[in-house]
């Protein structure tokens, strides 16, 4: 009995410092969180005195996606990563170049690009809309700022790559002396009717986040904005758009972020995305009143068109907006190409 008793007593003393230590990092964690907020806010305005003037438009426009989460075909590869073969007229470019989660050569990217007859040769740029791995080829690459297009060689066309900070590419996809990084900050106009929105900086577990997208500016629409993971929120995409641009927004296209409920990286009972990835706190997740106030501001602005990825979406989410905004929601699938 007294032999019992000690153990017991042993047991709740180990456990009692494992509490103490798990305590501890948390608030250390989260003490490191909100100094991290502050820096990363008053670093960067996340507000631009820029009025794109000039603009242009295009007549077409259409986005396929090449990596994401749901196919429309099971001979497509798919995955919890992005990439967005954007056609604007006579000018085509290349949205992040995807997860390539289990390294393989060919990539998901260059399988699906195979499969649908595209190549790279025929991009006439490479946008990033930021440098987590599911946007760069992985995490060896997000380390590096790097970007890869697959595991194995695979010639990088002579394109420009813009991106919200410096990025080269991968060992395997050796640049020559021409190679061209455009690092886009502000919102910019890139060609006749396409430009950056501008980047919007937010601090996550995993660490600082500069995202931008692309503003399109459809004749006789307006604007489509299109995003890689939608870090800048709903609210601040819309915002930076009227600020930035003299055009109304038309149509939103690709990730924003809402894994409430459930997620498509976990870990165990644990939901990555939506913890690693959101400002409410470093132990938090997204939250459902934040995904209704998405679907509100959407109904508010008249979104005609809102293209959702499930990449960093859960099924829940999306229903959500299909539920409330049946006439605008278009799921987006690998293989299915959305026409503006």
């Amino acid at each position: 009995m007294e032999t019992l008793i000690q153990i017991v007593l042993y047991m709740g003393f180990f456990l009692g410092i494992i509490a103490g230590v798990v305590l501890l990092f948390i608030l250390l964690k989260s003490v490191q969180f909100k100094a991290g907020k502050k820096r990363v806010h008053e670093k960067y305005p996340n507000r631009y005195d820029v009025k794109i003037k000039k603009f242009g438009t295009v007549k077409n426009l259409s986005v396929t996606p090449i990596i994401d989460y749901y196919s429309v075909d099971p001979e497509f590869r798919t995955e919890p990563g992005v990439s967005y073969w954007i056609e604007a007229d006579n000018t085509t470019i290349l949205l992040d170049t995807g997860f390539n989660k289990k390294k393989e050569h060919p990539s998901p990217l260059i399988h699906n690009l195979n499969r649908m007859g595209k190549s790279l040769e025929d991009i006439d740029m490479i946008f990033f809309s930021h440098l987590h791995l599911d946007h760069v080829g992985g995490m060896k690459e997000q380390k590096k700022k790097e970007f890869s297009f697959s595991a194995g060689s695979v010639p990088l066309p002579d394109v420009p790559v813009y991106s919200p900070e410096p990025i080269r590419p991968s060992e395997k996809n050796p640049a020559g002396d021409d190679y061209r990084n455009i690092v886009l900050t502000e919102p910019e106009k890139i060609k006749a009717g396409i430009a950056s929105t501008g980047v919007v900086a937010r601090y996550f577990v995993l660490g600082e986040t500069l995202e931008h997208g692309l503003a399109i500016n459809v004749k006789g629409k307006g604007l489509v904005i299109i995003v890689g993971c939608g870090h800048q929120t709903m609210d601040k995409i819309l915002e930076m758009a009227e600020e930035n641009f003299n055009e109304p927004v038309y149509g939103i296209i690709g990730g924003l972020h809402y894994p409430v409920k459930n997620g498509r990286i976990m870990l165990g009972p644990l939901n990555l995305q939506g913890i690693a990835a959101t400002e409410n706190s470093p132990f938090s997740g997204i939250t459902e009143s934040q995904l209704e106030n998405a679907i509100r501001v959407v109904k508010e602005k008249k979104i005609k068109l809102l293209a959702l990825s499930a990449h960093d979406s859960s099924d829940y989410a999306m229903g959500r907006f299909q539920e409330e905004i049946p006439s605008a929601y278009r799921p987006l699938k690998v293989g299915e190409t959305v026409r503006v």
